[in-house]
């Protein structure tokens, strides 16, 4: 790889050129500044946050850009100054980075993952000094970066910070899902909630997210897992993982938070909800499914820009708290290496999210259909052998 150091890369991309408007395009990617390091992208695992972002949704999108946050990558070359990682060295990038200075409170408590070093550039689609590392190969013009990553191109630059160093003899391909989805699903129940053994659970929104909490649940000991879904195709997957029972909201016509307390173990709701789904409505009724007296509920879906939550405050006087995740609390840079050395032990298992695979960048649009087709929790697009 040493013969591109210092040199611009061109290659394939798929750029979002505006809502619903993705294409492959040849760009021209900067070799790394002070703190940056340029990777190879070798696969890519397609999330809801890339086609909510697509779709218009994220009130931070910008266009045109390259979107893709959830993938496994080789260093090709770093900028000045980077010590953490060296060319050749295998990566999952970090849509939340961890620059782990003395001088950060976040990085230094043990309360966040919510390391704000870079999040000012990071949110404006730039890198750290305020530019990007993009431009469209056919006219020049500048192509935005997205949450840190871009991986929806062979190759991309990222902060220094964001780079979480793993087990170069990991599998790529299930690695990718510890940069988002996956470790977000866990770490909801694993650092968030802790969720205890005996405990009662409620996840709604079965999809990857959700069944990762499903998986973090079981693994914690919770006795009760219901799972909530409209897509009945989802059920049996998610019994496989632990849920205890799974049900449909329309098959009730009472609110589904009401059919659940009636359900409930005791009756008072249960000990932990999760809403994966991103609709404000489903968080507001997992709130309410929630304990009397000491139910917590996790927001883990991303609402569409506008939303805001209502509730009535009884709900929380009564008891029941309400909180978030990002990243599922995980510490990037220490946390993701971790995580995959779980799963080469045999203790976290990732195959079964891994419904789809293709090939090349341009598949990006088939993942996009198979995501979509409402069987699909994970399509990775290979885009190199490795």
């Amino acid at each position: 790889m040493a013969e591109t150091a210092g040199q611009p890369i061109t290659c394939k991309a798929m750029v979002a050129f505006g809502v619903d408007d993705l294409r492959e395009e040849e760009i021209v990617v900067a070799p790394p500044k002070a703190g940056e390091v340029r990777v190879k992208v070798i696969c890519n695992a397609l999330c809801h946050t890339d086609i909510y972002t697509l779709s218009g949704s994220d009130p931070e999108g910008l266009f045109p850009s390259i979107l893709g946050h959830e993938a496994g990558a080789i260093v090709e070359s770093v900028g000045e100054g980077v010590t953490s990682v060296k060319p050749g060295d295998h990566i999952v990038p970090g849509y939340t980075p961890q620059c782990k200075g003395t001088d950060c409170i976040f990085c230094m408590s043990p309360k966040t993952n919510l390391c704000p070093k870079i999040r000012g550039t990071q949110g404006k689609g730039l890198m750290p000094d305020g530019t990007s590392r993009f431009t469209l190969k056919k006219d020049g013009s500048t192509i935005y970066h997205f949450m840190g990553c871009s991986t929806f191109a062979e190759y991309t630059v990222l902060a220094e910070i964001s780079c979480a160093l793993i087990n170069p003899k990991a599998d790529l391909e299930k690695a990718c899902l510890f940069g988002c989805g996956v470790a977000t699903g866990l770490g909801a129940v694993w650092n968030n909630t802790k969720v205890e053994a005996g405990s009662s659970v409620v996840v709604f929104g079965l999809g990857a997210v959700g069944l990762a909490v499903v998986q973090g649940a079981k693994a914690a000991g919770a006795s009760h897992i219901v799972g909530v879904d409209t897509n009945l195709k989802k059920f049996d997957i998610a019994k496989q993982l632990g849920c205890t029972e799974c049900i449909n909201p329309k098959d009730s016509d009472k609110p589904i938070q009401q059919v659940l307390v009636e359900m409930s173990p005791t009756g008072f709701g249960y000990d932990y909800t999760f809403d994966c789904t991103g609709n404000t409505e489903v968080m507001r009724a997992a709130l309410e499914a929630a304990h009397r007296g000491w139910g917590e509920s996790c927001v883990v879906g991303v609402a569409a820009a506008g939303k805001e939550l209502s509730t009535r405050p009884f709900q929380l006087i009564t008891g029941r708290r309400w909180l978030g995740t990002a990243f599922g609390g995980w510490k990037t840079r220490d946390a993701i290496p971790m995580l995959v050395e779980k799963n080469m032990k045999g203790e976290i298992e990732l195959d079964h999210f891994i419904t789809h695979r293709f090939e090349g960048v341009g598949a990006q649009k088939d993942a996009i259909k198979a995501l979509h087709g409402g069987d699909c929790l994970r399509a990775v697009v290979k885009y190199f052998p490795y």
